[in-house]
């Protein structure tokens, strides 16, 4: 682990230089320019409060768009940081073919320009919390720790679908699908307490109610977005019980994940 850090830190130079190429590229002759980084959460947000106005969902008497728009920020957070993960190796060929550092600078890359649109996203919620009265709290320094867990979820995927995707391209096609799949298991559309009183509280599952819950909580999405929620908006101190399943798992297959990249890396050269 210490290695790894340490190569990061000996090319942090590359990897601002290649966050800085990634941004300019994005939204280059783009006339909104970086606020394309918002639009996909904000509409999120508004087709899921029409949606709720149709379906009740109880929220506990918090506003529904704010709840919504703080589980979309870890959310879109994560699902773009793979998106560009995965494609990540093959997006920059030529580069690979030239000159050897340590690959796994592109999935780290692809993540860290991610993080100036979170920012984004962070001042408009702050507005929203404006909007509707809502005041940050001390849980709400619980948000780093969120974020940095999110970016260790996506570099978990990202490692492993990168070095997949050099060898077979339809993982490039598949993630989309998967991620979108992914997004209806986890606590999006609708709050983790509503899970929480169908499956505990009511045991709609019968028996297999808590093991129902058990096998939602790994997705490491259900515990990161409900702390979201809980620490920013809510005010009370994150699930821990939500958190330690996908925790557990997470750091678990990460370094299998890394070992695997590193391993394919040897051959991507040749392959891309």
């Amino acid at each position: 682990m210490l290695r790894i850090i340490k190569n990061l830190y000996d090319y942090r130079e590359l990897i601002a230089a290649l966050t800085y190429k990634n941004i300019v590229i994005r939204y280059k002759q783009a006339y909104l320019g970086i606020l394309w980084a918002v639009l996909k959460p904000v509409m999120l947000m508004l087709v899921f409060t029409l949606v709720k106005g149709f379906v009740g969902i109880e929220t506990g008497g918090l506003p529904y768009p704010l709840i919504t728009f703080a589980a979309l920020i870890p959310w879109v957070f994560f699902q773009e940081s793979i998106s560009e993960g995965v494609n990540s190796v093959t997006s920059n060929a030529a580069l690979i073919k030239k000159i050897y550092f340590p690959r796994e600078i592109f999935p780290l890359t692809a993540m860290v320009t991610k993080v100036v649109e979170l920012a984004i996203s962070f001042a408009i919620l702050a507005g929203m919390m404006i909007y509707y009265k809502i005041i940050p709290t001390v849980y709400a320094f619980w948000m780093p720790v969120f974020v940095l867990y999110t970016m260790v979820v996506a570099l978990t995927i990202s490692f492993f679908g990168a070095a997949m995707n050099v060898y077979y391209r339809d993982i490039a096609q598949a993630i989309p699908i998967g991620l979108s799949l992914l997004m209806y298991g986890s606590p999006v559309i609708y709050p983790l307490s509503l899970v929480q009183k169908k499956l505990l509280t009511e045991r709609a599952a019968g028996e297999w109610s808590e093991h129902f819950y058990t096998l939602y909580t790994l997705n490491p999405l259900v515990g990161i977005i409900d702390g979201f929620q809980r620490a920013l908006i809510g005010a009370t101190q994150p699930d821990l019980q939500a958190l330690y399943p996908g925790l557990i798992l997470t750091f678990s297959i990460l370094p299998l994940s890394y070992w695997f990249f590193k391993r394919a890396e040897n051959w991507f050269a040749d392959v891309i």
